[in-house]
């Protein structure tokens, strides 16, 4: 804390500090020019001085003597200045100033030392060249060094005082938090681990998907570790100056060595790791030689004892295999997107800091969330919040979590939106269509909620939720998930005999689903288990830039054929199941057009023949229509975000 207070002392003194320069020299200047109230005074002839005088237009005067010679400042009659000189004193002078009735003094000049001359006519100009020389400093390198500070590392150094993120605030990566543990009591207590051969980690990848803790990871390192911390980006290394980005490594391993033990923290590596050799064309790479200079720095001819590297990336496909070998980075810990235990846990961190209802349950909400990283979990914790606080409520309840849901996943409602009967009649009976289809089969996951109340991009959705996160697809979930994406125009068809742009988005990800099924999944019993996809390799990563295949026209065929089998299966699956439950559509259709939105109360009573039940927060509102016929201006496409809402 003295050190915190000590450098805000000093920022403020260096302020002070130029202010005070500043005014000095506004003052220097300003008194070089104004030298005896001669400023604005125009000069003008001794002769004609004399004929001033004589004529009456001479207030007063004042003469001052010089061994060089004699200044004369004088006011005119109308009060302006006018200033001449003489070469000696003319002692006529004075009686014509009596006779004249001129006031006059006579002062007598002081002439100062050499030092004091070369003060007043070099003083102004020497602070302004200092002035300016300071502010290219600051601008240059941050007043640490000039423009010499280019090549000095950005690293900012974290004491125990700054972070406060500790093991206890990172939730959901339980496995990846073991193997940091490590490499935090390594720090506290390296004898136990040197007495049985081990030795410090160099280096520590942590690899995983945005938004799932590697920097709060890393934090949480050197808040348990209480161990001098340097975090820097990876692209804080690469500058337009050649030479930079290694000169910055050297800098920021050599701060480190003498801060030992201590952790460096590198976020995003991918900016300075990539492939060597990677891209067209040739010249000297910057990024190259940076990521050569951190190669040596990690585990060159000279080691480091006591640094360790911590790096975070979410692309580490594309980084140098040199910088992934054993004794530069011996570990990868790998922070996956949290499971239902995971989400659970995060979702507890996040509503410590919220005052919750009774009615809120962390579990339900966490099973209600498959594929929300943790940074997405803190957002839904904060739309809910919101949400509370817009119906000016106390505690945030379920029905926040629940609406913040829905916001997230189907995008905000567009409740002023105007919409065509037709289209409104359209729009409930593709959702409806949805529905029914993921009713009937079984293998589906559960429904959830259906909606024909714009949100986002959409005119309506039927949302369900994953019993289990799933590691992997089997054969038949994937079919009647096709099959329920075919619901919709099916319906359409059927009720409507109209055809749509709504189903756009539900035909391109069931076109999707079926090609990898045969090119990619080995799904198909015509074809085997082969792998017809091209390989999708990223251009400037060292790899080919033409894309090669070793498949023939035939085969390919032959591919487009199967892919066209399963289409048309699951498509006439759909058109089945809907023709046999024409009743319950209607009934869908119906409760839609009253409610807008049903949940899976209401959805098991129509499936059960049963009058459906309004929904427990329904409130009456009168959706807006055009007079009819065109479009009224809804959006032409029905597009359904995957993975959960169709």
């Amino acid at each position: 804390m003295p050190l915190l207070e000590l450098r805000l002392n000093n920022q403020w003194f260096s302020k002070i500090a130029v202010w005070l320069v500043i005014g000095m020299v506004l003052f220097a200047v300003f008194k070089s020019f104004d030298k005896g109230g001669t400023a604005g005074a125009t000069t003008i002839g001794y002769s004609e001085f004399l004929d001033e005088v004589a004529a009456k237009r001479i207030k007063s005067v004042v003469i001052q003597e010089a061994p060089g010679g004699s200044e004369i400042l004088a006011t005119t009659t109308d009060d302006r200045k006018i200033r001449s000189t003489a070469t000696y004193l003319d002692r006529g002078l004075v009686g014509d100033l009596r006779n004249n009735n001129v006031k006059f003094d006579v002062k007598q000049r002081e002439e100062g030392s050499l030092l004091t001359t070369l003060l007043v006519s070099w003083g102004p100009m020497l602070l302004l060249v200092g002035v300016w020389i300071y502010f290219m400093r600051q601008m240059q390198g941050g007043g640490k060094g000039g423009a010499f500070s280019f090549g000095k590392s950005k690293a900012r150094l974290l004491d125990e005082n700054t972070n406060t993120v500790t093991f206890a605030d990172v939730a959901g990566c339980d496995e990846a938090k073991e193997e940091v543990k490590e490499v935090v009591d390594f720090l506290k207590d390296p004898s136990k681990f040197q007495k049985l051969g081990g030795r410090i980690p160099r280096g520590l990848l942590l690899v995983g998907p945005p938004g799932t803790g590697k920097t709060l990871l890393a934090k949480s390192i050197a808040g348990e570790a209480k161990v001098p911390f340097f975090s820097i980006s990876g692209s804080d290394f690469v500058e337009m100056f050649v030479g930079v980005g290694a000169s910055r490594v050297r800098d920021m391993f050599d701060n480190a060595k003498k801060n030992a033990p201590c952790i460096i923290f590198i976020d995003e590596i991918d900016a300075v790791g990539r492939q060597r050799g990677a891209g067209l064309g040739g010249g000297n790479d910057e990024r190259e030689q940076t990521l050569n200079q951190m190669l040596v720095e990690m585990d060159g001819f000279e080691t480091n004892v006591g640094v360790i590297v911590v790096a975070a990336t979410n692309r580490p496909d594309i980084l140098d295999s040199a910088l992934l070998r054993p004794g530069r980075f011996d570990r990868q810990v790998y922070v996956t997107l949290p499971d239902i235990r995971g989400r659970e846990q995060i979702l507890a961190v996040h509503m410590r800091k919220v005052p919750l209802g009774q009615d809120v349950n962390p579990n339900t909400i966490a099973r209600g969330t498959p594929g929300m990283s943790g940074a997405d979990l803190a957002n839904l914790c904060n739309e809910a919040a919101l949400m509370a606080a817009r119906r000016n409520a106390r505690v945030v309840e379920m029905q926040d979590f629940e609406k913040a849901k829905d916001k997230i996943f189907m995008g905000p409602e567009r409740k002023s939106a105007v919409m065509d009967p037709d289209d409104l009649k359209n729009t409930a009976y593709h959702e409806a269509g949805h529905a029914l289809v993921m009713m009937m089969l079984p293998k589906h996951d559960p429904l959830h909620k259906v909606t024909i109340m714009p949100r986002g991009r959409t005119l309506g959705a039927a949302f369900y939720l994953p019993e289990k996160d799933r590691v992997s697809r089997d054969k038949e979930y994937m079919l009647v998930n096709m099959a329920s994406l075919f619901g919709g125009r099916v319906a359409e068809e059927v009720f409507m005999n109209q055809m749509t742009t709504g189903a756009s988005n539900d035909f391109e990800r069931a076109t999707q689903i079926a090609r990898d099924m045969v090119t990619r999944y080995g799904m198909s019993e015509a074809l085997g288990p082969m792998v017809y996809a091209e390989n999708e390799g990223e251009v400037f990563l060292g790899r080919s830039v033409t894309k090669t295949t070793n498949i023939s026209e035939a085969t390919m065929q032959k591919v487009d054929a199967e892919v066209r089998r399963i289409i048309d299966q699951q498509y006439s699956l759909a058109r089945k199941l809907i023709e046999e439950n024409k009743d319950k559509i209607h009934a869908m259709v119906k409760a839609l057009l009253a409610w807008e939105t049903i949940d899976r109360e209401q959805i098991d009573d129509i499936m059960a023949g049963r009058e459906p039940r309004p929904p427990k927060d329904w409130v009456p509102r009168t959706i807006t229509t055009s007079g009819g016929g065109g479009g009224g201006g809804t959006p032409a496409v029905t597009g359904d975000p995957a993975p959960t809402v169709v």
